[in-house]
């Protein structure tokens, strides 16, 4: 359904008028025809980016608004802390939606999968783009589920800001302590909004001394709440010492009023205001944004957006605490100066236009049929068409500049973290800058690595199971489907088994791989078989051997020899590549040459273990000697690396390792003994059991073995009253009862799954 702007800036006051401010339309008419909003049919939309009243606003400022007046943030928490209903809450009062979604209704504009809406939960970070007084606001809600970590992480990657939404009954769950840390990596500026306040059990207390105490950060009050769980009503601004209350006849919250605290009629709260207000600032809002950029403190909100309290304040502490994208240090935007430098962060899969490529624009100007070069795959593309995204509908437009989120059409080899650039010569004079700055500074050209934009690690799948069409026929289908969703989701991996020759998926989790299987079905229309669901164990060794191989082959008229002794030994440290080191006797200079011949046959040998075929880890080679025939090619020292590696780790002592997770699981009291008994069955390693409000809750160790289905069992065992969160948290050695026992258990599966 395709609407012009000129008719909407005709009907204005009839579709909750537009935000293009005193256009004559036909002056404008040419502009206005090629910016089409693609509005979807079932939820009513405000028209276009910043619709406020009756406030219109130019062409210009809707297309590039002044680089000081963008917020590019991110909505970050725990699962069923609230992000989606506060983001739904920011759209509806910053006037993009007409109606409140619910999750529960499965009508939100962010959770816009068909998995989204079925189970309520938010899977895929989705961008919207909105103004609020005079503000433009790129947002990103973002998933609270451990098996979509990379999602948060790849949007992390480019936010100058971020939002904590807790729930205020809980504080700091398991998952907020994970997008805390990664926000901590990226360095991103936070305010912690604490919701749910109207909820049984919430305490604004314990929610703020949980920040303070399990994420070390030094909250600053800005609101009190009046009221807690039943009696929440509104909250107080610290600043101005006033009480928003809200409308309790008003359905959406729109209906608010501000009142002075006064001593007469409020003494309590007009005290607990004062003194925290007292311990705030110096200099209010000013301090409160530095402080805030600096990471030196956080600023705390409470509300609640399901029953639509709170929500108008966090959009003004958006604006004014959380920074520019001019505030932010970016070092190596010194090296492109006014040329294109932008990083693509998000690749999805459109069945009418292909590829779509999220791209944050750190410098320069994007615009439609702009020739751009990627760095990192070395290849020059053109996009077609440039959106502006509002989650799953866009808006297309002409042009965007530095500091903005844009949405590309076009880029069919760009993948998620490539960085992009005007053109090749451009990466060569940024290249040329950098090296020069760098002599300059440290005798040494270490600023030219940072040409290429830091991109997004990828965690390695903890789970594989194989996946089948129904038919051969159809195997080309399912190869192509699988593609697509690879590139839109880069923990997602997917490998041939060589011995069965049948298709394996890893992905993070169980509902990982029930996403992609159901999405398998829904967007493709392949009804694909799952073989059963298996942990991704890893291999090591426990002693030093050496190993001697030589390979002399003829092909044609041509010979190929080539022998070689190394030795294996496990590593002091973790490592998951790995290490390769020479020998004191062996001449560096002399095998240089062969260096990539030599690497690719060692990371080809550790891919397959001799246990189970799963990965080696935490091995060092050393190449003591290396013979080469003139002549010989690299492919032949490759394959004699490798078999002389797979050589040594069969001679050695060898180890499986079993992914360890960390495990959290809020139950009541009443059920803590059998929680307690049914972990103890499953190797589970207790920790300590923390107090929570009326709660308790139990974090410890498990192996991700013993924890597949547990969300069944825990809901039958606790009467559906208990929640868990999981968490990776390293590789450990299995004791070798339980080794022996998964290499009888596996003896009848084939190798390299």
């Amino acid at each position: 359904m395709l609407f012009n702007w000129r008719l909407f800036a005709v009907n204005h006051q009839k579709i909750s008028s537009l935000h293009i401010n005193n256009i004559c339309c036909c002056k404008r008419r040419a502009s206005l025809e090629r910016l089409k909003p693609h509005l979807p049919l079932g939820r009513n939309y405000s028209s276009l980016p910043g619709v406020i009243g009756n406030d219109i606003k130019s062409l210009h400022s809707i297309i590039s608004p002044p680089i000081a007046k963008i917020r590019n943030i991110g909505i970050m928490a725990h699962i069923d802390a609230g992000k989606t209903t506060t983001t739904e809450r920011i759209l509806y009062y910053s006037g993009y939606t007409r109606s409140l979604g619910d999750v529960d209704d499965g009508d939100t504009v962010t959770d816009f999968m068909a998995q989204e809406r079925e189970r309520g939960i938010t899977i895929q970070s989705a961008a919207v783009t909105f103004d609020w007084k005079g503000y433009r606001v790129n947002l990103i809600d973002t998933p609270g589920h451990v098996d979509f970590t990379l999602e948060v992480e790849r949007c992390l990657r480019v936010l100058d800001g971020a939002v904590a939404v807790f729930d205020a009954s809980a504080g700091v769950e398991a998952q907020t302590l994970t997008v805390w840390k990664q926000a901590d990596k990226y360095n991103i500026p936070r305010i912690c909004f604490l919701n749910k306040m109207d909820k049984t059990g919430a305490s604004f207390k314990y929610a703020v001394e949980s920040i303070r105490e399990k994420l070390k950060a030094k909250p600053l009050l800005l609101q009190l709440p009046i009221g807690e769980a039943k009696t929440f009503k509104g909250l107080v601004d610290v600043i101005s010492k006033e009480k928003l209350l809200w409308n309790p006849s008003s359905d959406d919250g729109k209906d608010f009023e501000r009142k002075p605290l006064l001593e007469l009629i409020d003494p309590e709260l007009l005290k607990e205001t004062t003194e925290a207000r007292n311990a705030l600032i110096e200099q209010l809002q000013t301090a409160i944004h530095r402080v805030t950029v600096a990471q030196t403190a956080v600023p705390v909100l409470c509300g609640s957006a399901l029953k639509n309290k709170g929500i108008q304040p966090l959009l003004d502490a958006i604006t004014m605490y959380l920074p520019s994208p001019e505030e932010r240090n970016y070092e190596f935007l010194q090296w492109y100066k006014s040329d294109l430098c932008a990083l693509a962060f998000k690749v999805l899969h459109d069945k009418q236009r292909g590829p779509l490529v999220f791209m944050r624009i750190y410098s320069g100007t994007v615009k439609p049929q702009l020739a751009i070069h990627n760095i990192n795959g070395n290849c020059t593309e053109r996009i077609s068409r440039l959106l502006l995204p509002f989650a799953d509908q866009h808006v297309e437009i002409p042009s965007l500049t530095a500091g903005n989120i844009a949405l590309t059409v076009g880029l069919k080899h760009t993948a998620t973290g490539d960085t992009i650039v005007s053109s090749k010569s451009s990466a060569l004079a940024a290249a040329h800058r950098a090296k020069r700055e760098g002599e300059k500074k440290h005798g040494k050209n270490n600023e030219a690595e940072r040409l290429l934009l830091a991109g997004v690690e990828i965690p390695e799948p903890v789970f594989f199971c194989t996946i089948e069409p129904p038919s051969v026929a159809k195997q080309p289908e399912l190869d192509h489907a699988l593609k697509c969703l690879q590139r839109e989701d880069p923990s997602l991996k997917v490998k041939l088994d060589p011995d069965s020759g049948q298709t394996v998926l890893c992905g993070m989790g169980e509902l990982h791989i029930e996403i992609i299987h159901d999405r398998i079905k829904r967007e493709y229309g392949l009804e694909t078989y799952l073989g059963p669901l298996q942990v991704a164990y890893r291999e090591t060794i426990l002693n030093t051997v050496r190993a001697t191989d030589t390979l002399d082959r003829t092909l044609g008229d041509k010979r190929h020899l080539v022998t070689i002794e190394l030795e294996a030994s496990p590593t002091e440290t973790s490592s998951v590549m790995p290490v390769i080191e020479n020998a004191e006797n062996v001449s560096e200079d002399r095998l240089k040459v062969f260096q990539e011949a030599i690497e690719n046959g060692i990371h080809s040998a550790c891919l397959q273990g001799p246990l189970l075929g799963s990965p080696v880890q935490d091995v060092a080679i050393t190449l003591h000697s290396l013979i080469v025939l003139p002549g010989t090619s690299t492919t032949m020292i490759s394959a004699c690396v490798s078999r002389c590696v797979q050589k040594a780790l069969k001679k050695a002592d060898k180890q499986v390792l079993e992914p360890l997770m960390n495990l959290e699981v809020t139950v009541t009291r009443e059920y803590l003994s059998p929680v307690l008994a049914d972990l103890a069955q499953r190797r589970g390693n207790i920790q300590e059991i923390q107090t929570r409000q009326d709660n308790k809750v139990v974090v410890g160790f498990v192996p991700l073995a013993e924890i597949m289905g547990y969300s069944t069992v825990l809901r039958t065992i606790t009467s559906g009253s208990a929640t868990f969160a999981l968490e990776l948290s390293s590789y450990q050695a299995m004791n070798p009862q339980d080794q022996r026992t998964l290499l009888s258990q596996r003896s009848g599966f084939a190798k390299g799954f």
